[in-house]
C-alpha cells in the first residue's frame, strides 16, 4: 500500500487561497489520483480527480474554483483552492488509485484540516 502524505492546509479567511500538495511514497503507477473532504457530521465526499492522461472530473460545489494537477513523475498531485468559502472547511485527503489485476486499489493519506474561517 502506498503511503500518500498531504501538506498544506490551514486557516484561511473567505475569499482565499490555499494550494494543498500530496505526494507519494514508493515505486507505484496511479492511474487515478484526487482529492476528497470530510466536513464534520457530514459523509466524505468527491472533491476532484484525474488521470494519469489529464483528465480531470470536479464536484459542482467547487468547479471554477479549485484546479486538481498532477506530476505523474513524482506520483504527486496538488489542488489549488481559489475564492475560499466557509462551507469548503473540511479535513481534505488525498488519494491514489492503483489499477491492478485483481482490480482498482485505492489508497489514502492521513487528510490535512482546511479552515476558512474570518
Amino acid at each position: 500500500q502506498a503511503q500518500l502524505v498531504e501538506s498544506g492546509g490551514g486557516l484561511v479567511q473567505p475569499g482565499g487561497s490555499l494550494r494543498l500538495s500530496c505526494a507519494a511514497s514508493g515505486i507505484f503507477s496511479f492511474y487515478s489520483m484526487g482529492w476528497y473532504r470530510q466536513a464534520p457530521g457530514r459523509q466524505r465526499e468527491l472533491v476532484a480527480k484525474i488521470t494519469t492522461g489529464g483528465s480531470t472530473n470536479y464536484a459542482d460545489s467547487v468547479k471554477g474554483r479549485f484546479t486538481i494537477s498532477r506530476d505523474n513523475a513524482k506520483n504527486a498531485v496538488y489542488l489549488q483552492m481559489n475564492s475560499l468559502k466557509p462551507e469548503d472547511t473540511a479535513v481534505y485527503y488525498c488519494t491514489g488509485t492503483e489499477r491492478l489485476p485483481i482490480g482498482d486499489f485505492t489508497s489514502w493519506g492521513q487528510g490535512t484540516q482546511v479552515t476558512v474561517s474570518s
